[in-house]
Formats: C-alpha cells, sequence, structure tokens
C-alpha cells in the first residue's frame, strides 16, 4: 500500500467526497448494523504508516511506521514494545504457529525475521524489490511478500527463512490472501486482476479481470464459501468467485479504500475509507446476495485496518496532519488506533 497516509489522502478529491456522502451514505444509519468507534488508543510518534496486524491470541497489535513497528496491547490501550532498526518497512506478517513475524522493509529490499514473545530480530532475508504486502500460508507454512517495484512475490519457508523461489507476476502486485487450501490470491493494482497461484509449486493458476473494479488494492476472503473481496479505486468493493472469477456483486464504498476484511462468525465485509472518513459493512446474505448496511464515520486518513478476531472489532490507525506545506508531516501526539465494534 505503499505508505499513502500521507500523500494519497491529501490528493482525494472534496467533491468526490461529499458527493459519496450525499449519494447515499447519510441513508444508512448506525443502527443498522450496530457498529461505531468504542474507544481511541493513543500511540503517537510522527512517522507515517502502512498495514495494521492483529495477534488475537496474544492481544497485540502490530503498526508499520516507516523505521520501526510499534507494538499495542489493545485490552490494557498501551504501547508495551518497538521493534526498530527496520527500513521503511510496511509492516509485519505473522507466523503464530512458529512464533515468528516476518517484515517487509522496503528501502532495503529485504524481509526481518522477528522473535514474537520476545520481539527481538532473528534474521534478515532478501526479498525483490520495494517488499510491500505480504501473507501466510499456514498449509505450507510459507511467508509471501509481494514486491512492489518487482512485479514478483518473494517465497520464504517461515521456520529457516529459507527462500524455495520467485513468481513473476507480470504486474504490480497489492494486497493478498490466503484460501486456506494451498492457494493465494493477490491483486494486480496496475492491471485490475486477481493472480492466483499455487504456494506448493509457485506456479501462477489463474489471472482474472476485476472489471468494472479499476486500481485495487485491499483483499479479504471469505474461504468457506470462496467469495474474493477487492476494494477498488473507484468506489466499489469487488465481490468475486474464488473458484471461477466471475464477480458476483459491486457494493459502494468510500473514497480513498485501502484495505478490505471479511469476519466469517458475523458474516460482514469491511472497507475502510481513508478519504471519506468512513468504514462501510457489507452484509454477505448469502453468497451470491451482498449489500451496504452502515458506514461508519472512522476519521481522514483511517485507511489501513485489521480484524480482532476473538471480539470483532476493526481496529484502524490514522493521525492529524499539518497544512500547507507542512501537510505531509503527522502532527505530534495524534496518531492513534481506533477500535470499532459492536
Amino acid at each position: 500500500m505503499g505508505f499513502r497516509s500521507t500523500s494519497a489522502v491529501a490528493g482525494i478529491s472534496l467533491v468526490l467526497a461529499v458527493s459519496l456522502v450525499l449519494a447515499g451514505f447519510a441513508q444508512n444509519t448506525p443502527a443498522q448494523s450496530g457498529y461505531h468507534l468504542l474507544k481511541t488508543i493513543p500511540v503517537g510518534g510522527t512517522e507515517g504508516w502502512d498495514y495494521v496486524t492483529m495477534d488475537s491470541d496474544a492481544r497485540r497489535l502490530y503498526i508499520g511506521r516507516d523505521d520501526h513497528i510499534d507494538v499495542v496491547d489493545v485490552d490494557s490501550a498501551a504501547v508495551v514494545g518497538k521493534i526498530t532498526g527496520l527500513s521503511h518497512t510496511h509492516g509485519i506478517v505473522l507466523a503464530p504457529d512458529l512464533g515468528r513475524g516476518f517484515t517487509s522493509d522496503g528501502e532495503s529490499n529485504s524481509s526481518t525475521i522477528v522473535e514474537l514473545k520476545t520481539l527481538k530480530k532473528i534474521g534478515t532475508v532478501k526479498t525483490g524489490k520495494d517488499p510491500d504486502s505480504f501473507v501466510y500460508d499456514d498449509v505450507t507454512k510459507r511467508v509471501f511478500i509481494m514486491n512492489s517495484a518487482g512485479n514478483d512475490v518473494t517465497a520464504i519457508n517461515a521456520a529457516d527463512g529459507s527462500i524455495p523461489g520467485t513468481i513473476a507476476l507480470d504486474g504490480q502486485p497489492e494486497a493478498a490472501v490466503a484460501d486456506g487450501k494451498g492457494k493465494i490470491f493477490v491483486n494486480i493494482t496496475d492491471k485490475d486482476q486477481i493472480v492466483e497461484f499455487d504456494a506448493r509449486t509457485l506456479t501462477i493458476l489463474h489471472r482474472w479481470p476485476l472489471a468494472p473494479g479499476q486500481g485495487p488494492s485491499g483483499l479479504a476472503i471469505d474461504r468457506k464459501n470462496r467469495r474474493l473481496f477487492s476494494v477498488c479505486d473507484n468506489l466499489m468493493m469487488v465481490v468475486m468467485d474464488a473458484d471461477t472469477g466471475k464477480v458476483i456483486a459491486t457494493p459502494a464504498v468510500g473514497a480513498g479504500t485501502d484495505a478490505s476484511l471479511f469476519d466469517p462468525d458475523t458474516g460482514n465485509a469491511f472497507a475502510s475509507a481513508g478519504g471519506s472518513a468512513t468504514l462501510t459493512v457489507i452484509r454477505e446474505d448469502s453468497p451470491d446476495q451482498f449489500r451496504v448496511v452502515d458506514n461508519v464515520s472512522t476519521q481522514s486518513g483511517a485507511r489501513t485496518m485489521t480484524l480482532d478476531t476473538k471480539t470483532h472489532n476493526v481496529l484502524l490507525v490514522t493521525a492529524r496532519h499539518g497544512h500547507g506545506a507542512t501537510h505531509s508531516q503527522v502532527l505530534p501526539n495524534t496518531f492513534v488506533v481506533l477500535v470499532v465494534g459492536r
């Protein structure tokens, strides 16, 4: 997602965001979904941010902050640690069964291996050019790092840090998900596609168009019903059949969306929009029926998020910026975690 927290939000059209509100956001009331802002956790710091990753069992939230990762205890609402000495890191993917995490350090073209219990760095793996998003496949015990500028994927054996291979994607990868059966799906943002590849053989299986979706970023999956949820720059979430590539639905989302979630226990999909400062809640009534039930007010810039699978809360992050020439700068003591739930 490339640290669009400081630049992309500034580029969102105000007219577009306002028109979305007038077009339909107001017709949905919080009572329809019950989701609302439960609390705000202050984190601080003036660095930018990108991915947020939740360890629901350990109650820890990991936030990529350029040269470090903040670790927040979501129950005590406190910063309990930092992983420092990183190089333009986008975030960290967890291999909880192995007690390890793998960062994506864009400037050094590497992934730092971290012991989750102690937050100590225990190794480094060389990736492709500008590693960005990531996913862990617990079937093959492999981490997959999406190399944004390299147009490829680095596969890492999570147990020992070895590299079994690289997958050429012929396009710029964004978010990726694993289906729990050894297959990986990834958004190709410059081609408006979803690519499926085999986590074992590292071969591409399918390449499906997302039309009418354009500029895909966040991606989520309903593993049971085999549905993919791709949020796109042109104000829609494309719901796709993961087995056939058929587009099932295109519910509307807010301006500046960057992340997508699906909660299998509630049957709700989510899209976080930093431009319109909303969290869209989309109900899966059936595998072929989807409808927007709410647009919860969040805060400008809240574009990345993660799911707490124990509480079913959605955790977003954002900060306030300066004005004019200082707009790209995060103001001190304004970076926060927004906890949205019911």
